[in-house]
């Protein structure tokens, strides 16, 4: 059994907020500002280089219809952070990833040059910018109004408005098909391979904006193992769940019926985890963010995954990745980047079994990269890594892998393994009609 205490925020917040001031306006978007809202200039020693635009032209070995390689092969590791000499690298480092250097004496970070990499469509940066102006909280946070497209509040003022921000992130131009695996390692690092069929059609993120309250379509199919596979998840993924809760089916392939899933919410188990992760760790973050108290930390340089091409490419195999403990720390890859810190509170007269998270919310695209969660006695409990990379076939900045480890246990589940699959297809011709339940039923039945 492995504990450690929550250690107090003080030196964080002072940090966060040591960077340079820097005025923060929606009339700095930009300029001064990207328009997603990071700090377009660099830090003060370089070791953060400017923003210019991100990576949108693909490397020259890349083929079109295949799996993203490496843009960056020559560069080479600066330097590696273990257990042993974390301390002189301690205050840029998330509280999580100081627990795994402390649990494993294997686990390490090897540190390359920074590249801001994050890129998106010019539609979305412009309606981010008009967001900046019109966008507002509603019902206490657990919802967003008068925003469409882009990130609703690229300058944010409150906790719940950057996590707004990673829920309604840009992830594709209207519909993503993509073929992933999952596995759940036992302690000796024995593992069994879940592949899914996943299918979204956004609908916040789409031009002209999202469809009422509802944000995107969700549908996910097991493929295997036998025992799993035909196992069919609907989502009808609401923005104000407070309001009106998400929608959700599940089909069983040995009962052949569809049932209504109301528990696909909070911290119920996730699919297919073995318990190692509730339902609102799917994408680090996901749900209705009612039964928090959201805390804004501030900005501060952190070292992060990022551009995470050895454990995308097709040249890596499932069981290079997947090891004892954690994952092959060899083909992680770790930058100094500006995070926004974010910190989660249970509300009080609410339930989950995280009594506190804390968030580490890249700059440049909103996504989160490193997840702190702690248990009911202040201890660090579990710990998420989004291992990112460009798609730059597609202009969409997202993961490659989600980590989540528990540090109790010493178990630790993944998704996102495609390596051997196929490319992710950005750019889907799916109907509403394929996310119904009648869908459902007749998916189940081929």
């Amino acid at each position: 059994m492995f504990r450690m205490k929550s250690v107090l925020l003080g030196g964080v917040v002072a940090l966060a907020f040591s960077l340079p001031a820097l005025a923060q306006s929606a009339a700095d978007l930009g300029k001064t500002l990207t328009p997603m809202g990071a700090i377009k200039a660099g830090n003060a020693d370089g070791s953060i280089p400017e923003w210019t635009g991100g990576l949108t032209t693909p490397p020259a070995n890349w083929k079109q219809g295949t799996i993203e390689v490496d843009p960056f092969p020559q560069d080479k590791v600066l330097f590696t952070i273990t257990g042993a000499n974390m301390a002189q690298y301690e205050d840029k480092l998330p509280e999580g990833l100081k627990a795994l250097l402390k649990r494993y004496p294997d686990y390490k970070m090897n540190v390359y040059q920074t590249r801001r990499t994050a890129a998106l469509p010019q539609r979305i940066y412009d309606e981010t910018i008009a967001n900046a102006s019109r966008a507002k909280l509603a019902d206490g946070g657990n919802g967003v109004e008068g925003a469409k497209e882009g990130v609703p509040f690229p300058v944010p003022k409150e906790g719940v408005e950057a996590v707004w921000n990673h829920l309604l992130r840009y992830r594709g131009e209207a519909a993503t098909v993509r073929r992933v695996g999952q596995a759940n390692p036992q302690v000796n690092g024995s593992y069994t391979l879940i592949m899914l069929e996943e299918k979204v059609k956004y609908l916040y993120q789409a031009p002209g904006g999202t469809r009422n309250n509802t944000s995107l379509y969700f549908l996910q199919e097991v493929v295997s193992p036998a025992r799993l596979a035909g196992e069919i998840l609907l989502v009808h993924e609401t923005i104000n769940q407070v309001k009106e809760p998400r929608s959700a089916w599940t089909y069983n392939p040995g009962q052949r019926r569809v049932r209504r899933a109301p528990n696909v919410a909070y911290d119920n188990p996730g699919t297919a985890s073995d318990g190692l992760r509730t339902t609102d760790n799917f994408d680090v973050y996901s749900g209705a963010p009612d039964r928090y108290e959201w805390k804004l930390v501030g900005r501060q340089e952190m070292y992060v995954p990022y551009n995470s091409y050895k454990l995308h490419s097709a040249d890596t195999r499932y069981d290079d990745i997947i090891k004892p403990g954690h994952i092959n720390q060899d083909l992680a890859r770790y930058e100094l980047h500006r995070v926004w810190v974010v910190e989660a509170t249970l509300r009080q007269g609410t339930s989950h079994i995280y009594a506190k998270r804390r968030f580490y919310i890249d700059e440049d695209s909103w996504q989160i990269l490193v997840a702190d969660h702690l248990d009911a006695r202040g201890e660090m409990w579990r710990v998420g890594e989004t291992h990112p990379v460009q798609y730059y076939s597609a202009n969409v900045f997202w993961s490659t892998l989600d980590t989540l480890y528990d540090l109790q246990s010493g178990r630790y589940t993944l998704i996102g393994l495609d390596n051997q699959e196929p490319p992710y297809k950005f750019d889907a011709s799916l109907t509403d009609a394929d996310f119904s339940p009648d869908s459902l039923r007749r998916a189940g039945v081929r």
